[in-house]
């Protein structure tokens, strides 16, 4: 194909361009000409069908997404926002933590094991370029029926990837989560969430400032894979079976990253660089933009200069492709031999390719002819805005008002096959074949992982310090109601940092919804937003970042909406924390806060393929109570753990399998209800006698119920006259996943 120059788009008006190939509407493609003043040059075209996608762009969430600023709380904790790559808070003691989580779903599907390991890649590089050492991740996974041929395809791909990517960089993962649904069938949920740490002086933002200073690309050479990854995998909805667009799934190569980590880290502290960005989603079409965007606007770039690993590739496919593991840094003058000199050391590729100028244009030629000509803010940050249409969901108010129809457990022998039914569901059944495959200790730093509430990381080696992470959300309220189900997901990753012992302190989240070209998705989408923003100015949280992915539907079945909350935690000394199981026997189990009858929504109600009734409603001043108590409290326990998903009944078969150590539980009232609900806002603690009147007196000041439930000990989980063997209770949580994926 000839090379279409911007030359010679400026004197052939009338020329047909594939925008509409290209993921671009008419209107779109029209403003672009009317940017540009005619038509745009094929290499335009293509740098604006990536960045004006909905995966770059935002065009369709920015309206809502804007109350995470106009109702962001006052924090001191907050060193960088919403808007780089990813949040920086202060965690004291000169440390700042940078941590943030993003999507791979579409690419997952299509191809699981490289689609999750290029997840972890793009994250743990937007942790770095951020200026941070990459020290943990974590997986927040959804798949369809545990027992569907296309899930044995696709999770077993998709864990294999994180575990191999993962493993490789040496990043232990301490978190997560693997839920299954019929609505995640053909659209898995792959979230990855990465957290670094840095002192305070050493943060790094993405801008080219400084006309005259380098535009300098390093680490791997680009290739052709990922071409039109995020313009047409990422932002169109699947057909009801496999796409037919196939655009290739990037191809991630964990050791290549492992060494642009080390080099990169050796640059930072040799503060080398002006402003860095990664190359992820739109490549190089991304980093050039967004780097002259973000600083003075001008910048010069010859695009013949940059590496390749396919001779063969276009001009149009090098500014699209998403080739893993590339950088590009603006980089002085004065300090680039030095630049070369570190990158010579770890044998990385590096190439000059272009410079900062002080005009206000991007330019980017290809052997001497102009082949790109724009204002870099309308590709980067002035792309399209949509408030598209939204609707109630037509289901919303009948399944509201649904009177649940679930069998509940009568009689002794009812209620103990019920435990072991719930309790061997792929939902609820013990995950430690997926979490085996991952390194949960690499580092030496890793102070819990899973199936702890939290996972936990110390930062520094001599005083301690650390920082804990929860990712959460239940979509099951969030279908029953989505505003109330964001505010529920955030409650519960707060609950789960401060029962570890860490104060909660910022938040980030990936929004997974439908395509929001349906109005009944895009309601659930914009309350979704209403509720997370509202809870979090009530919880003076701030949101320091997140990502969104769209058209997670095949057809016309959307997913459920699926709002991941991830919340980060300080602790000041880890040896503190809080483990969630007791190892001695003679202690005493309390229940704080009080059970209702929640069961809509919860996963007796799914295992009995009942989706309605009114999902329980979110009191955060309580939660905040509960939070406050939880760090008061905390010399005075043993051991504590969340109470969530599969309700009290989980919590107790999780603590006692932990260790190997029984119970004795006394419940009051109905057996079943108290067992099988998953009222939000409780949490079971172990503690010594002799600490109990403190923890009661504790309570009562700050209003949190208190109820003794039972001891520790024995070999076998007794509640009330309902007697199970640890032995037969561990054979039902352990077995199931083998069976279904070994």
């Amino acid at each position: 194909m000839a090379l279409d120059t911007v030359a010679i788009a400026s004197t052939t008006p009338d020329q047909v361009q594939p925008f509409a190939e290209l993921g671009l509407k008419g209107d779109e493609y029209q403003r672009i000409r009317e940017i540009l003043g005619r038509r745009p040059s094929s290499s335009e075209l293509a740098m604006y069908s990536v960045m004006w996608s909905e995966h770059c762009s935002y065009k369709s969430s920015k309206v809502h997404l804007r109350q995470f600023g106009e109702k962001a709380p006052k924090s001191d904790a907050l060193l960088v926002g919403i808007g780089e790559n990813a949040g920086v808070v202060d965690v004291g003691q000169g440390y700042a933590v940078t941590f943030k989580i993003e999507s791979h779903n579409h690419p997952s599907f299509i191809e699981p094991y490289q689609g999750a390991a290029t997840g972890i890649g793009g994250i743990v590089r937007d942790i770095l370029t951020m200026g941070a050492r990459p020290i943990a991740v974590m997986d927040p996974l959804r798949f369809g029926p545990a027992d569907a041929p296309d899930t044995r395809r696709v999770l077993p791909g998709v864990i294999a990837g994180i575990g191999g990517y993962g493993n490789c960089l040496g990043l232990p993962n301490i978190g997560g989560e693997i839920i299954f649904d019929q609505t995640y069938a053909g659209n898995p949920l792959v979230n990855a969430l990465c957290v670094g740490v840095m002192r305070h002086e050493q943060i790094k933002l993405a801008k080219a400032s400084g006309p005259g200073n380098l535009v300098v690309l390093f680490g791997a050479k680009t290739g052709g894979d990922g071409i039109g990854g995020v313009s047409v995998l990422a932002s169109e909805t699947f057909g009801a079976s496999v796409p037919a667009k196939r655009p290739s799934v990037q191809v991630g190569d964990p050791f290549t990253e492992k060494v642009l980590i080390e080099c990169s880290l050796e640059i930072f502290a040799e503060d080398l660089v002006v402003g860095i960005q990664d190359l992820g989603g739109a490549g190089l079409s991304c980093a050039t933009s967004e780097l002259a965007s973000g600083g003075s606007g001008g910048m010069e770039v010859e695009l013949e200069k940059v590496p390749l690993r396919d001779p063969s590739l276009s001009p149009e496919e090098i500014l699209m492709s998403e080739s893993q593991e590339r950088m590009c840094a603006i980089v002085e003058p004065s300090k680039i031999a030095r630049f070369l000199e570190i990158c010579e050391k770890w044998d990385v590729t590096v190439t000059v390719i272009g410079k900062v100028t002080d005009g206000d244009r991007l330019i980017i030629t290809w052997h001497g002819e102009v082949i790109v000509d724009v204002p870099p803010r309308t590709v980067a940050h002035e792309g399209p805005v949509y408030n598209r249409p939204m609707a109630k969901p037509g289901y919303f108010d009948q399944l509201n008002a649904k009177v649940l129809d679930i069998p509940m457990p009568k009689n002794n022998a009812e209620i103990k096959a019920a435990i072991l039914k719930l309790m061997s569901s792929a939902n609820m059944a013990d995950k430690s074949w997926v979490t085996a495959q991952y390194d949960k200790y690499v580092q030496g730093n890793t102070i819990q992982s899973q199936p702890q509430d939290a996972g936990m990381v110390r930062i520094d080696e001599n005083t301690h310090l650390g920082v804990a992470i929860s990712t959460d959300a239940n979509a099951s309220w969030s279908y029953l109601n989505p505003y109330e189900g964001a505010k529920l997901a955030l409650a519960e990753a707060a609950r789960n940092i401060a029962t570890a012992g860490a104060k909660p302190l910022a938040v980030t989240n990936c929004l997974n919804f439908g395509s929001p070209e349906d109005p009944a998705v895009m309601w659930q989408f914009a309350e979704t937003v209403r509720g997370l923003a509202d809870g979090c100015l009530e919880m003076g949280l701030p949101v320091t970042g997140g990502n969104v992915s769209f058209y997670n539907q095949t057809g016309d079945v959307a997913i459920l909406p699926t709002p991941i909350i991830g919340v980060l935690g300080v602790i000041q000394d880890v040896r503190t924390r809080m483990p969630m199981s007791f190892d001695v026997a003679g202690l005493e189990l309390y229940l704080l806060g009080q059970t209702r009858a929640d069961l809509a929504g919860s996963q007796w109600a799914y295992l009995h393929n009942e989706r309605g009734g009114q999902a329980p409603l979110a009191n955060l001043k309580n939660e905040m109570s509960l939070i406050d108590f939880l760090l008061e409290s905390q010399s005075l326990c043993s051991a504590r753990h969340d109470v969530s998903q599969g309700g009290l009944t989980a919590t107790l078969t999780e603590m006692v399998l932990e260790n190997n150590i029984g119970a004795t539980i006394t419940l009051e009232g109905d057996l079943a209800t108290a067992l099988l609900s998953e009222t939000p806002g409780r949490v079971v603690v172990a503690m010594q006698k002799e600490n109990a009147p403190a923890l009661l007196a504790l309570a009562s000041k700050d209003k949190i119920t208190v109820t003794k439930i039972g001891e520790t000990g024995g070999e076998s989980l007794t509640i009330n006259d309902v007697v199970l063997d640890l032995t037969e209770l561990r054979a039902a949580f352990m077995e199931t996943f083998p069976k279904l994926f070994g």
